[in-house]
């Protein structure tokens, strides 16, 4: 009885004993799984953790600074926080979720399509402030994080905002100088590998991958101050003019430096919201428009250069027309016999026509081509312009005589104002530059020294009695200039007949010029329309402003200023 009793006993333990084995066999298995994985074999747990915590994250890189010439930012990059997710991380409750979206400003269906992607790294909303960005996180939602980027900032607002342009959301010009310089600007980033809790809060730093590299600051040529006065004068006259728009460039008449460059209409560079591509553009740049009256100096030029005429030569303008095949051109007043000084100042149609018909078309183009007709001005500025000339074998007389004063050929604003440095600078015109300049730049000689000169003395002319721009003269300053009024091109063809170009370009002081300014309304509609009465005025007051700005010593007298009396007749630009 007893051997049969404790059979049970031993059945038992041996099974414990069995249980036991086991028991320890599992445990040494897991043991040597846990040394195998973290001794010899980390790298399965070390992924499985990084893709859960570790995080790659981008280091954004400053874009370097715009000034203008003395060293005043005008475009400048401030911090501002992105609010970022990783999507298939983000676990919220539909009233989380519609705190989420209203914390963000957007719409709950919009911020529900971005989370069902289910893509890893989605932006929920960029470029925000810190103290939304804040609010943002206060949330606590769990894959939700908050990454640096930077936005631009135009503390001169709609002022500079075609030359500047801006940029877009990732840092990249857009247009104007941004887009221009992106190269030189640009910042690259970096990037560290980090460790971020179930918030998106970064725990630890782990490691630098790439440092980043800050963009380099530009200086512009541009001075804010003369910016400020030519955008305020420009608008004013457009407002007053009821004129559809208008351009207005000041350039160091030495240099060709850029002082000012200003349009209208303009936009808030710091606010497109309801931005249309036509606000956009640089008119001034991009923009083409017959000259007028504006391109006689450059028929006259020529002809002073190869000998034809002087300044005294007389050419009879009577009976105030000239028939050139079927087409017939007029002057606004009968004037009769005129020297070649009178022309310009009078500025006679059938004087200059006369006087350019005798110069080889060959010659005449190679002038106009030399003074940078018919090619950019050198800006390497976004849609710069190249302008209409045609070639010089495809001529007719008729078109080689309205080409003298204005029509039948196309320029930018700037072309124009950068081909009258040939008048400022003893012929020689000098690129033109967005930059400022640091050292000397060789140009290119147009004219002689001596028919510049000429030139310069014909077109102080223009703003003394007798002239059509009486009203383009400052107080203490010999000036220098010419009108321009020109018939709009009708996209149907021809010629608008109620549709003009009020054109003004000119440079002071007259003696030893320091800047050119140039001056344009497009469609003044408010009764006057000629160049002398609606762009003339423009050019007085940014110009006299500047000069004092500058410390330009005056070279005339302060009572030098002889406008019309009021109700007299002022000498009319002929069209």
């Amino acid at each position: 009885m007893k051997q049969v009793g404790s059979m049970p006993l031993r059945v038992q333990s041996w099974r414990a004993r069995l249980i036991l084995a086991l028991l320890l066999i599992w445990l040494l298995a897991l043991l040597g799984r846990a040394a195998y994985l973290q001794g010899w074999n980390n790298e399965f747990l070390r992924q499985k953790g990084d893709a859960r915590y570790s995080r790659v994250i981008e280091i954004s890189a400053t874009r370097g600074m715009i000034t203008d010439r003395w060293g005043e930012p005008l475009a400048i990059s401030t911090p501002v926080e992105s609010v970022c997710a990783i999507a298939d991380e983000v676990e919220v409750a539909p009233a989380m979720r519609s705190r989420l979206a209203q914390a963000l400003g957007m719409d709950e269906k919009e911020l529900r399509q971005k989370l069902a992607k289910r893509q890893g790294f989605v932006y929920l909303k960029r470029q925000l402030p810190p103290e939304v960005a804040a609010g943002v996180m206060s949330l606590k939602i769990p894959g939700v994080f908050l990454q640096r980027e930077y936005r631009r900032y135009y503390p001169a607002g709609e002022v500079l905002a075609h030359v500047l342009g801006f940029t877009g959301a990732d840092d990249i010009g857009q247009e104007g100088v941004e887009l221009a310089y992106q190269d030189w600007l640009v910042g690259t980033p970096g990037s560290k590998r980090v460790i971020k809790d179930n918030h998106g809060d970064i725990i630890e730093d782990v490691e630098s991958i790439r440092a980043p590299h800050l963009g380099r600051d530009l200086e512009l040529s541009i001075d804010r101050k003369i910016q400020y006065l030519a955008y305020r004068e420009l608008k004013t006259a457009v407002e007053q003019n009821r004129a559809k728009a208008g351009s207005i460039v000041v350039l160091d008449a030495k240099t060709g430096e850029v002082l000012a460059m200003a349009n209208q209409p303009s936009y808030n560079p710091n606010n497109r919201i309801d931005l249309t591509g036509s606000k956009t553009r640089n008119r001034a740049i991009t923009d083409l428009y017959e000259p007028g009256s504006t391109m006689k100096p450059f028929a006259v030029g020529t002809a002073l250069e190869i000998g034809l005429v002087t300044p005294d030569t007389v050419i009879q303008t009577a009976p105030g027309t000239l028939q050139i095949g079927p087409a017939t051109i007029h002057d606004a007043e009968k004037e009769g016999a005129l020297t070649v000084t009178q022309v310009i100042q009078k500025s006679s149609n059938v004087g200059v026509s006369k006087i350019i018909l005798q110069v080889k078309p060959e010659v005449y183009w190679n002038y106009l081509r030399a003074a940078g007709f018919g090619s950019t001005p050198g800006l390497n500025f976004p849609g710069e312009a190249t302008g209409k000339l045609r070639p010089y074998k495809t001529w007719r007389p008729i078109e080689q005589a309205t080409m003298a004063f204005g029509h039948g050929l196309s320029v930018s604003l700037l072309q124009m104002a950068r081909a009258y440095m040939a008048f400022t600078n003893n012929g020689e015109i000098k690129p033109v530059t967005l930059v400022k300049n640091r050292a000397s730049v060789p140009g290119k000689q147009v004219f002689s020294a001596e028919v510049a000169n000429e030139v310069k003395s014909m077109l102080e002319k223009v703003v003394l009695p007798g002239g059509t721009a009486l009203r383009a003269q400052v107080p203490s300053y010999r000036v220098a200039g010419k009108t321009g009024t020109a018939h709009k091109v009708d996209p149907n063809g021809g010629y608008s007949k109620d549709k003009y170009i009020a054109s003004f370009i000119g440079f002071a002081p007259a003696s030893n010029p320091r800047l050119i300014v140039a001056v344009m309304v497009d469609e003044p509609s408010a009764g006057q329309y000629y160049g002398g009465q609606v762009a003339a005025p423009v050019f007085s007051r940014v110009m006299g402003s500047a000069l004092r700005m500058l410390g330009v010593p005056p070279d005339a007298p302060v009572n030098n200023v002889m406008l019309p009396a009021d109700g007299a007749e002022e000498v009319p630009e002929s069209l």
